[in-house]
This record gives C-alpha cells, structure tokens and sequence, in this order.
C-alpha cells in the first residue's frame, strides 16, 4: 500500500496541471507493470466491498476506476453527464467494470455538505440518482447556490425519507466518512478534480470518453493474461 501510494503521489504531483480546474491537466501514466514493487495488485487503492452504496458494478470485476469528485467541479460534471453513462453501458453492465466513488470536496463548505448529502442519499439506496441530480443543477463552484435547503430539495423530489436523509446528513459518522476520503487524496498528491485510478493507472481530469475506454480495455486484457 506504502509502495503504491507513493508511485501515484509522483505520479500525479507530474501532471498536476493547474490546480483547481483539473480539466486541462494530461494523461499521468508512468506505470505499466500492473503492480507494486511489493508485488501487491495495482488496484490496492479499490476497496470492493459487496453492496457499497457508493459503487457501481460487480465486486470482483476486472477493472476498477476509482474516482475523486467535487460536486461542485464543471468538470466531474462534464464526466458525469458525457463518459460515466458510456462506461457504465459498454463496461459495467458486461460485468468487466465497477467504479467506485471517492469524496475530494476540496472547492470547500458546499462541496462537504454535498458530499455528506450524497452518502445520506446513499444510505437510502439512492446515491448515484442524486449524483446524477446535483450535477444537473449545473450551479458554478463557489456560487453559494447549492445550499443545505437545495440539497434536502433533491432528496425530496428523488423521493427519499427527508427527515431520515437529514439525520444522516447532519451526522458526525457521515462527516468522518467524507474527510477520510478527502485526505486519502490529499495524501495520493491529487490536487484537482475528477482523478481517477483504472487499475492503478492515473488519469488526471475529464479526459475525452476514449481516453478511458481505452485504459479500461487495456486493464481488462492485462487482468485476463494475468489469470
């Protein structure tokens, strides 16, 4: 794990581009052995825990894309609404991809309340509905627009139980959840949104839909010959 955190941290610390926009940075991929110097598997960072609310696709798929998002990023947006449906359509409903959600709520206060009301929609079993909802609204970063009242909104047009939704909202356990996901970030060098890991391998912003599909392929073989 050491090993790995370490290769991605230089790895993104490269291809950091400028900052906070993450939309611009390049293609960050040193890494073509498929593993550590441990001899740990190259995924280590994804977690597979059957029924997460959090992820998407078989537990035990081949290929994991780990993802770091703001909900307040235009460009986590951009992935959300243009790349993720053709993932999850080509890759995920085959069996081949899980993705798997990470909060980096680093454009701040708005972006860990949306945080922490995504986890509450997810203990609900509504995660990635909302997901997909907040970043319809479509609101700029740091608009002071997407208020605790806008959020609850959503979670009452989904249909969720409000006051339940709320509670776990509100409450120190989801709050914890989301910072130990930020500063696993933090400590990866991610400095801009979305980051993600396919199979270990960074790719550093909303990078175009073919850029993934072609990782995720080249995983999925690589995970096939290594048997």
């Amino acid at each position: 794990m050491v090993v790995v955190l370490g290769v991605v941290a230089v790895v993104w610390g490269l291809g950091r581009g400028d900052g906070k926009d993450g939309g611009g940075a390049p293609v960050a991929d040193v890494r073509h052995d498929g593993g550590s110097e441990t001899g740990e598997p190259a995924d280590t960072l994804a977690r597979r825990i059957p029924g997460d609310p959090l992820a998407q696709g078989d537990a035990d798929a081949p290929v994991v894309l780990v993802m770091w998002e703001d909900f307040q990023c235009p460009f986590c947006a951009k992935f959300a609404q243009e790349t993720e449906p053709v993932l999850v359509d080509r890759f995920v409903e085959d069996g081949i991809l899980r993705l798997e959600w990470r909060d980096f709520p680093y454009f701040g206060e708005q972006s860990v309340q949306a945080a922490r009301a995504a986890r509450a929609a997810g203990e609900q079993g509504a995660f990635w509905q909302y997901h997909d909802a907040v970043y319809a609204l479509g609101f700029p970063p740091n608009s002071g627009q997407l208020t605790d009242e806008v959020l609850t909104g959503v979670a009452a047009d989904l249909g969720l139980d409000v006051e339940r939704f709320t509670a776990t909202m509100q409450s120190q356990q989801t709050l914890d959840a989301v910072t130990a996901d930020f500063q696993e970030g933090q400590q990866l060098g991610i400095a801009g949104t979305p980051a993600f890991l396919v199979n270990g391998r960074p790719i550093m912003g909303a990078q175009p839909t073919d850029t993934f599909v072609e990782a995720i392929e080249q995983a999925a073989q690589q995970a096939a010959s290594d048997g």
